[in-house]
């Protein structure tokens, strides 16, 4: 599947995470504490190995929080229309669907676009070969961006709505290589499918 998804302040608020399980040690010392910066930047390091040009993606991301990354090699997307989730989650409140991705997808990382009225999955770049995906059974409602796909990506630590972005993630990504588990996300879309099918805002059989 061919496509381009383009053109989300940062806070400066630290959010301590723990690199290792609260109250283990190591090396018989209290675990280190990962700060909010650290985990950005950890993510921000991995995502660029997606860019076609490393440069390029970090101006573009100083000077408007978004830039365009490949799929297909170290992860892909499912981009999901904005009506699925919400119907999934049970609101359009900002805050209720960020508890519910988080707790949906086990944390794994989903920004949204206001613009295109979308959310996007980050998954492992073998999604695409699931039957789901391969079939385009949830089209249009939810695709999948795979191989040869460009998607614009918010900078790492846009994590909210600012006023100046249109793109930020909802669910951060906790860093390298951390990504949504592919059968939670099938099963998001499968629910919010079934619910916009009984409100009549689909045909179920599409």
């Amino acid at each position: 599947m061919t496509g381009v998804e383009m053109f989300p302040g940062e806070r400066e608020d630290v959010e301590p995470l723990f690199e290792d399980e609260p109250g283990q040690e190591r090396d018989g010392t209290e675990p280190r504490v990962v700060t909010r910066q650290e985990r950005d930047t950890a993510a921000r390091t991995w995502l660029l190995l997606s860019a076609d040009s490393i440069e390029t993606t970090r101006a573009h991301w100083d000077k408007v929080g978004i830039s365009l990354l490949k799929c297909g090699a170290l992860f892909g997307a499912v981009r999901m229309e904005s009506a699925l989730v919400h119907m999934a989650a049970g609101s359009d409140d900002l805050d209720k669907v960020r508890d519910f991705l988080t707790a949906a997808l086990f944390g794994g990382p989903v920004f949204i676009d206001h613009n295109s009225a979308r959310y996007y999955a980050l998954v492992p770049a073998s999604t695409a070969d699931r039957l789901e995906w391969q079939d385009r059974l949830h089209t249009p409602k939810a695709e999948m961006l795979g191989r040869d796909s460009y998607l614009g990506v918010p900078r790492p630590g846009l994590d909210e709505p600012d006023g100046e972005h249109f793109s930020y993630w909802c669910v951060p990504m906790y860093g390298p290589g951390d990504l949504c588990d592919p059968e939670a996300v099938s099963q998001l879309v499968t629910h919010g499918r079934h619910l916009l099918a009984m409100a009549g805002e689909i045909d179920a059989q599409k």
